[in-house]
């Protein structure tokens, strides 16, 4: 390690750094690889600039770190740092924003900075790069897909390893077409599954005799009405679902997937309270809903290919499957007298996808609890599934309502 910069005079303001722009800037080891470094390394070579512990060296300090170890950052990194250094009118850089960005995770004000600075981003768009490798063209097409700034394209792109795998939305569909499966050969029918005399005696589905069996309402999903009910779901949620768990991550889009089943279980056990549920398709509308929500609120930003076409094509296929739900709804029922299965699911789902779901997918690598809009759709989330709870509870007995005899 080089010697260390002279202390400057002892000072309780936090811009001595700044002020200190003549100083040397001393050498550094190429042990210390900021990429690749633990955040303690990263504080150590931080406070190599900052030896009064403020925790802000200058813009100018900043910048000839970044001279001397650009080679070693990825490119499109290094340009976001640039920028940093470039849109901040105080003059210096704050210790915490430096190491959110190296451990890829980037506060509001980070992006505000960037998105409001004097500095535009010059360097050609990640779509004109040429000699990208097949997995390379693959992840620049789910980062066009899904985002819509230029910024954030380029930060899923350098950041994204793959690891882990988008696991979440293959598991779920690996399980329902396994269930789906099972079902067909024990019932000796594959089309129109629901039409069989035994379909509602199978312990997955939610059966409004049945609600108190709290696992009805999330097990449901592994239930379908017949393979044309699950083909489309299985599409919708593997074309809109995986990419958007490899840019979001499993957490916030089983999260909203989770919530639109939910959602939608408990919006049929309120609104349509002599119905069973069955299928998949609350969730799968919360993400598609909220895909396409979030693709018209950014319609400008959005790059992907013949969007207008996609939408109306997705829009359609939602439409058909919808329209089927209703028809099959009101369908003389093969066991009377319950009913056929509820379509309000879908509604539930797509309530879901255009609140909570928008909410996730305008904030790529945000915090969701800096976000007031979050707080409000979380609370009305939450005040819903209560008052779904308690309707259950005592709303069926108060109502003196004539369900079908249980399965």
């Amino acid at each position: 390690m080089g010697d260390r910069l002279p202390e400057p005079h002892a000072s309780s303001s936090p811009a001595v750094a700044a002020s200190s722009e003549a100083e040397e800037i001393e050498v550094l080891d190429s042990e210390d690889v900021l990429p690749m470094a633990a955040e303690d390394h990263w504080k150590a070579l931080f406070d190599q600039f900052d030896p009064d512990n403020t925790g802000y060296i200058s813009t100018e300090k900043f910048r000839s770190l970044l001279q001397r170890h650009g080679s070693e950052l990825d490119p499109h990194k290094l340009e976001v740092l640039l920028a940093l250094a470039d849109s901040n009118s105080e003059g210096r850089i704050c210790y915490q924003d430096f190491v959110n960005l190296m451990s890829n995770k980037r506060s509001n004000s980070f992006r505000q900075a960037i998105l409001q600075g004097n500095r535009r981003l010059c360097s050609k768009a990640l779509l004109e790069e040429t000699g990208l490798s097949l997995s390379q063209r693959l992840i620049r097409h789910v980062a066009y897909e899904t985002l819509p700034r230029e910024i954030d394209r380029k930060w899923y792109y350098d950041s994204y390893t793959c690891c882990p795998p988008p696991w979440f939305m293959i598991t779920i569909t690996i399980v329902e077409v396994a269930f789906f499966l099972y079902n067909g050969v024990v019932l000796d029918r594959f089309v129109l599954q629901v039409s069989h005399p035994l379909y509602l005696k199978n312990a997955l589905l939610y059966h409004p005799q049945l609600r108190a069996q709290a696992w009805r309402y999330l097990t449901y999903i592994f239930m379908h009405a017949g393979i044309e009910h699950l083909g489309l779901n299985v599409v919708l949620q593997l074309l809109v679902g995986v990419p958007l768990e490899m840019v979001h991550g499993a957490a916030r889009i089983s999260f909203v997937y989770v919530a639109g089943v939910v959602a939608g279980s408990l919006a049929v056990s309120v609104a349509d309270m002599r119905a069973p549920v069955v299928g998949s398709s609350g969730g799968v509308y919360a993400l598609v809903s909220a895909h396409l929500a979030n693709i018209v609120m950014n319609w400008s930003g959005m790059k992907c290919q013949f969007k207008l076409l996609r939408m109306a094509v997705a829009l359609i296929c939602m439409s058909f499957e919808f329209g089927r739900a209703v028809w099959l709804r009101f369908h003389p029922s093969a066991y009377p007298p319950c009913p056929h299965p509820s379509f309000m699911a879908h509604l539930g789902g797509v309530m879901v996808g255009i609140t909570l779901g928008v909410i996730i997918l305008r904030n790529y690598e945000q915090r969701l609890q800096d976000q007031t809009l979050w707080w409000i759709f979380l609370s009305i989330y939450v005040i819903f599934v209560l008052f779904a709870i308690f309707w259950n509870i005592f709303a069926y007995s108060l109502l003196d309502l004539k369900l079908p005899p249980p399965p």
